[in-house]
């Protein structure tokens, strides 16, 4: 089976896991993912089928999408199996996709390879901007948040567990939590240019939230 071959078939699986979820990670997401890898591709000396590998992989076994990420992990490492790729290969793709997730930076960080980096910028890359805007909304609609509260303060350093509970977060919070750290967190210089106009895109985009919420406009 030739490298082509091998992420067609990784492409296909990955359609079929991620093409019913409906928190913003479904497969236009992991789509637009690879398309942001395969750019970056460009610019680093990275392997190839490891980075797109496990840019189409990442979210599959995200244990804040499956309720039992170990299967799902085991799933991936059989499937690789059959398609020929190596030990080595496939403990490479699955050390990514066990640890790219904004919530690993907040304890037990793992340094992550050149691949790592390149998905990890690619994914974070898509949680910022008028995309990154529109998919905390989806997500925060989905599991029914609080859209603003001004006398709700943004938490601050937090731990994975405080993180994920969703109770305490509002979805303008969510911007200051997390979306407007991932500038200073990208890896790659590509990454880091591409963050900055994103970045503006929020700030500007809270700012007229507030004004309006507040009938300043």
């Amino acid at each position: 089976m030739t490298e082509e071959q091998q992420l067609q078939a990784i492409k296909d699986f990955s359609y079929q896991k991620m093409k019913k979820d409906t928190s913003g990670h479904n497969f236009d997401h992991i789509q637009r993912v690879v398309k942001t890898a395969k750019r970056l591709l460009n610019e680093e000396p990275a392997n190839k089928l490891i980075t797109l590998a496990a840019a189409y992989l990442h979210d599959v076994a995200d244990d804040k999408l499956v309720s039992d990420p170990k299967e799902l992990d085991l799933e991936i490492q059989k499937f690789l199996q059959t398609l020929g790729l190596t030990s080595d290969q496939i403990e490479k793709i699955l050390f990514i996709t066990r640890n790219l997730s904004f919530s690993k930076s907040l304890e037990n960080r793992q340094k992550l390879s050149l691949e790592g980096q390149i998905v990890q910028d690619a994914d974070r890359l898509d949680a910022i901007g008028a995309i990154g805007i529109t998919r905390a909304i989806y997500y925060g609609g989905k599991h029914a948040e609080t859209i603003y509260d001004p006398d709700i303060l943004p938490r601050k350093n937090l731990n994975k567990a405080e993180y994920r509970n969703l109770s305490n977060e509002t979805i303008i919070n969510h911007f200051y939590e997390k979306l407007l750290k991932l500038t200073d967190m990208m890896n790659t210089p590509t990454a880091k240019k591409i963050a900055q106009a994103r970045h503006q895109y929020m700030i500007d985009f809270l700012k007229e939230f507030k004004n309006e919420w507040n009938a300043e406009r």
